[in-house]
């Protein structure tokens, strides 16, 4: 597969996972609004700031604001609008690598979210007053990506460039994890011996719905809802597809296939790193962490998905002429 194609695939998946993410963060924290203090609203907001990284947005006390940045905001390139249109531009590359359906569930999602009137100052106004919820948008958003990965699955074949898309999905998707993991550690995990006051269980619901795994949970733990069954499961239930653990099981599977089908010989620095970081998450225990530093582990994570990154571009994008040739 020539590097540009894998290229624009692997960006296409990330964009729009990375769009999902946000919309669902944005969401949950919409709805927690209505049970929540003034007070516990503003360090919950704070908090999803910080759960999506340097997103170039700030949390400065006014949620609509807020809402309206992180997704129309094309200054930002980490907006659902700049990730959506990245998203499509990508695969206007690579269109004769996709379905037809792929293309057309993409297109549909791009001309809804760019459409003259979700930008126009009254719209703009109506979400900044309040006047307009913005939880029908951003489930709109998320479902259409939803049915987009659906597509995806039932009408691309299952060869190089599926896979490649598959890669892009999960390494996006374990660093989201684990930069909400982190997020949420102060809250969480950094005092266990402390009792859980009441308005906390609304916590833990939303550090699991912000990972769509409520009700995934509450199948395993029944409802009860402790710190370290939460931590437990999304980092390392292997049947979960929003753990940390099944994130990267999927990630080498596909790399491992990219691997047989390019017949690259050079592979043994990024099936290293992708081993390693799958091993650490199938052979550790809660407990083992909870002993340790959260907050380093899960960075330790998030180091080892930029390492897998890097080693992506240099083994199958952005190799040299020697390397090519060298196989």
């Amino acid at each position: 597969m020539l590097s540009r194609v894998a290229d624009s695939l692997y960006w296409m998946s990330r964009y729009l996972e990375r769009a999902e993410h946000t919309t669902r963060l944005l969401d949950v924290n919409f709805n927690l609004m209505l049970d929540e203090s003034a007070s516990g609203t503003d360090h919950r907001w704070q908090r999803m700031v910080t759960a999506l990284g340097p997103a170039g947005t700030e949390w400065d006390g006014d949620p609509y604001k807020l809402s309206h940045d992180l997704t129309f905001d094309t200054a930002n390139r980490t907006s659902v609008l700049s990730c959506i249109i990245a998203a499509r531009e990508n695969a206007r590359h690579v269109r004769e690598q996709i379905s037809t359906e792929m293309w057309h569930r993409l297109n549909s999602l791009y001309l809804a979210v760019t459409r003259p009137e979700m930008h126009s100052d009254m719209h703009a106004e109506a979400l900044l007053s309040g006047g307009q919820e913005p939880g029908e948008f951003l489930q709109s958003v998320m479902e259409a990506v939803h049915q987009f990965q659906g597509v995806t699955d039932s009408t691309m074949s299952h060869g190089e460039g599926w896979h490649f898309i598959q890669v892009g999905r999960f390494i996006e998707r374990a660093s989201a994890t684990a930069m909400l993991l982190e997020a949420y550690h102060h809250d969480l995990w950094e005092h266990p011996e402390r009792i859980p006051e009441g308005n906390e269980y609304l916590e833990y619901m939303g550090l699991l719905r912000s990972a769509t795994a409520f009700e995934a949970y509450c199948k395993v733990y029944t409802a009860d809802l402790t710190p370290e069954r939460i931590l437990e499961f999304l980092l390392l239930d292997e049947n979960f597809p929003h753990s940390l653990r099944f994130s990267i099981e999927s990630l080498v599977s596909a790399l491992d296939a990219i691997q047989r089908e390019s017949g690259k010989s050079r592979t043994e620095n990024l099936t290293r790193l992708a081993g390693r970081l799958q091993a650490s998450l199938r052979y550790s225990s809660v407990e083992e962490i909870l002993r340790g530093n959260v907050v380093d582990y899960l960075q330790g994570i998030l180091s080892e998905c930029r390492d897998i990154h890097c080693a992506i571009y240099e083994l199958y994008i952005d190799y040299s002429i020697q390397t090519a040739l060298a196989g």
